[in-house]
């Protein structure tokens, strides 16, 4: 027994949703790269150049967050029955190495100009950095509710929440060197730019890895988990106890129960509703176990227990009633 209908409906429903947001954002993003790049081309400045580069980045972590979304949708298939939705998870990952390039060149940058301050025109740099600044702050007011729920949205998010605040940095430095001629607020600005960037794309960095090496998800508290299991009634042991992530929301579970004295049916059915309203978890595998023998079996490899049960069932009768008694159940 199982409920994929409801959970995969919904995902359906966030992942339109995202995607629309997204292309929102992306048309936007594009819109005024086109603008700066002409704009810097026309007046040689090369102060709108760089934050056409940056623009770029912004609108390439957007499209890549749409497409990942495009190919997330794509159906399971014979070769991945999970289907594609870790494209998202790749997206993310790609995202957050891309900020952390971002990032390391702004301080690298920053570096040469210590020793060499350009020469910087800081009333254009304020009129671009306050026109990309109200554009990003759109962008982000449109993405901000999905990237709580979506790493790759996330990725996408972070991008364009780096470049509003290089804007804000860009403005406070354009008028206090406008007014003063210290060039070198903006290079110390920008290392506080570099600074604030690194620390939230390790975060997103390091929630990439973990789904994809299938650890526990940061919302799953393991030991609740695996207490409240064993609290069920008629449970003696559990093992075999795996828990991972397909996306961000996307939460697996398998285990068996050891539970011979249990009314199985009920014990699923409390088994599910515990998981379910607890823990949020709404796709699982249980297997309940009547026996201490069907432990020792599951550690066997699969094919030597495919052999063992064909030989049983041709050669042992006795044994073919014994797998019979066990009971399994699965959702």
């Amino acid at each position: 027994m199982s409920n994929h209908a409801g959970h995969d409906h919904s995902h359906a429903v966030v992942t339109e949703g995202n995607a629309k947001k997204l292309t929102f954002a992306l048309v936007l993003t594009t819109t005024f790269l086109i603008i700066e790049v002409i704009a810097g081309f026309m007046t040689q400045s090369l102060a709108l150049l760089s934050d056409a580069a940056h623009m770029f980045t912004d609108a390439a972590a957007l499209a890549i967050a749409l497409v990942a979304i495009k190919i997330g949708k794509l159906p399971a298939d014979n070769k991945r029955t999970f289907g594609y939705q870790r494209f998202e998870i790749l997206a993310a990952l790609f995202n957050a190495m891309m900020l952390f390039v971002v990032a390391i060149y702004i301080l690298y940058e920053a570096y040469q100009r210590f020793s060499h301050p350009p020469e910087i025109q800081s009333m254009g740099m304020m009129v671009v950095a306050v026109i990309g600044l109200i554009i990003n702050l759109i962008s982000m007011k449109i993405l901000f509710s999905s990237s709580q729920e979506s790493l790759n949205v996330k990725g996408a998010y972070l991008e364009v929440l780096s470049d509003a605040v290089g804007s804000v940095g860009v403005i406070i430095g354009g008028a206090i060197i406008y007014f003063t001629q210290w060039m070198w607020v903006d290079t110390l600005i920008a290392v506080l730019i570099g600074f604030w960037v690194l620390p939230r794309t390790w975060v997103l960095l390091k929630q990439s890895i973990n789904i994809l090496l299938e650890g526990v998800p940061d919302e799953i508290d393991i030991e609740k988990l695996r207490n409240d299991l064993l609290a069920l009634q008629g449970v003696e042991s559990i093992h075999q106890l795996k828990v991972w992530a397909i996306t961000s929301k996307n939460v697996h579970l398998t285990v068996h129960l050891l539970a011979p004295q249990a009314d199985q049916k009920a014990l699923y059915q409390q088994a599910i509703e515990m998981l379910s309203h607890e823990h949020g978890i709404t796709e699982m595998t249980l297997q309940i176990e009547d026996d201490e023998c069907a432990i020792h079996s599951h550690t066997k490899p699969s094919i030597g227990e495919h052999d063992h049960h064909d030989h049983d069932h041709d050669h042992d009768h006795e044994s073919h009633e014994h797998s019979n008694d066990k009971k399994q159940h699965q959702l």
